[in-house]
Formats: structure tokens, sequence, C-alpha cells
């Protein structure tokens, strides 16, 4: 996802490589200003408002918002006393967030010990994202996890023959399906409606969250759970594939041309990762 998630150019499990005579560092860490005014609320209140955020974009983590210490408001920190230890950027200090009558244990940290390569994150102060009730940029609130720059979605149409079949059964066929491309994973195909015989599909239980596309709903094929999904309300930005169909080519049989389709990597996606989870209650309660 991304820069340094799922298979990204930074991600220790990335799909392409650097093509330098020597060997990389397993791990690479990059920050860069996000070039966006970013905001945090908690408790009803305004805490941090800034332009010069800094996004640190770590192997196998969401990218992570550092706010000036000057942008954050000063009754809103307090020092804990903790500490712990960075596995590369040293010594971490830990802070209660408070505001109004609401505070939130170990919900924000500095780096206060930094090498001098990452100068950058020098007096600045990230929050946990689940810990806050909300994170902006400008007036609109983002989901999930900061923005990714550098995670794109293209959506092409194709007039190639995609079918569906399960023990036995078409489930679909269209000739005029689209695909969906997204940094870090493999190409997604997604089926209109019409093209579906829907009386195969049985809605399943849970749904899960896009940062970048919305709630997923699931459903069942035959005696494979979650063999399909939908995004019934897609955001705006990948809205050509509102309500279309896409199968999960391991369950059942997706044929492309008569070719059958097999996972491949950066098919299966990585649900979260090690810092939070992405949950779709966060987004129905938006």
């Amino acid at each position: 996802m991304g820069l340094s998630w799922q298979q990204g150019p930074l991600s220790t499990t990335r799909l392409g490589r650097f093509l330098v005579p020597d060997p990389l560092p397993e791990r690479m860490l990059f920050a860069e200003r996000l070039r966006r005014r970013m905001r945090v609320r908690y408790a009803g209140e305004w805490i941090a408002d800034s332009e010069n955020v800094v996004l640190l974009h770590e192997p196998g983590r969401y990218p992570v918002a550092y706010f000036p210490r000057t942008a954050v408001r000063d009754d809103a920190l307090l020092p804990t006393g903790r500490t712990t230890r960075h596995q590369d950027l040293g010594e971490t200090s830990w802070f209660t967030v408070r505001a109004g009558d609401r505070q939130a244990e170990r919900a924000a940290w500095q780096l206060t010990a930094l090498p001098d390569h990452a100068s950058e994150l020098e007096g600045r102060v990230a929050f946990a994202w689940r810990a806050m009730d909300a994170f902006y940029e400008e007036d609109e609130r983002i989901l999930g996890h900061a923005a990714d720059a550098y995670h794109r979605i293209d959506i092409r149409g194709t007039s190639r023959t995609l079918e569906v079949r399960s023990e036995g059964r078409v489930v679909a066929r269209s000739e005029h399906p689209v695909v969906l491309y997204e940094s870090g994973f493999a190409p997604r195909w997604y089926v209109p409606r019409a093209d579906v015989d829907e009386t195969a599909l049985n809605p399943a239980e849970g749904q899960t969250f896009c940062p970048y596309k919305g709630l997923a709903d699931y459903y069942d094929i035959g005696g494979s759970r979650k063999a399909a999904w939908s995004y019934r309300d897609a955001y705006p930005e990948v809205a050509r594939v509102g309500g279309l169909v896409s199968f999960e080519p391991d369950k059942v049989e997706v044929l492309l041309d008569g070719e059958r389709l097999v996972l491949e990597p950066g098919q299966q996606v990585v649900p979260h990762g090690v810092d939070r989870g992405l949950d779709a209650a966060e987004v129905r309660g938006a």
C-alpha cells in the first residue's frame, strides 16, 4: 500500500528491486513534508494544526504524521515518564493526551534521541490514530491512516472476456469488465452486476474498510466463504467500481480470455499493519 506497505519499494517484501551494485539496508525509512494542512481533533477540540507536517514511511507500517511540537496545544500533552526505544530512531518519550474532561494514556510520542541522519523529525510529535477522535486535511476527515501520496489507483475498461465459475456453475460472464490497478497490489477484476448471476451470491457477515475505496461487502459462493466482494458505496475517486463485483481467484474459478487466473505476489492483501487495524466501525461512525 503506497511507498512502504504491502509490496511497495520500501517494504521488506517489495516486489521489485533497486538496480544498484551493492545491497541496500534491509530496512529503509523515508520522511518528507506532507505539504497539506493537517489537524487533530480530540474531545471536541482541535489540539494540533499545522501545514508543516512530516510524514514518516516505515517498512510494514502505515504512514505516520509528525507535527511540530509548537503546532500542538501546550496543555494537550502530559509527559508520562515512560520511554521506549525505536529500533532505527532511538529513544521515544510518551505522552498522555488531554482535552476537556477526557484523557488518553500513551496516545502521543516524540523521538528524543534521533540520529543525525533523521533530523527532519527533531522536535516533532505523533499521535496514535485510534486514540484520537479524528484527523483532518483542511476540513475533510481522513479515515484509516495518514494519506500516502504514493498510493495510486487506476481503473481501466477492457473488452476481454471474464468468466467466473463455481462448482461447475457459471456465476458471472462479462465482455466488458474493468480492472483496478492499485499500488502494491496485483490487478483486481470487477464485473458489472448485470453480468453476474446474483442468485449465486450469498451475503456474508462483516465488512472491511479500505481508506482509498470505502467499505466492502462480501459474499459466499457455494461452499466458498467470502469468495466475492463489492464496494456498493465506493468513494467518488473510484466510483467506476461502485456496485461492481470482484472475485477471489483462489476460491472460485476466474478465467480471463479462457485462461484461469491464479494468486500472484500482491494478490493476497495483508489486512492491517502491526501498529493498528482498519476498523469498518470507524467509517460507519464518521
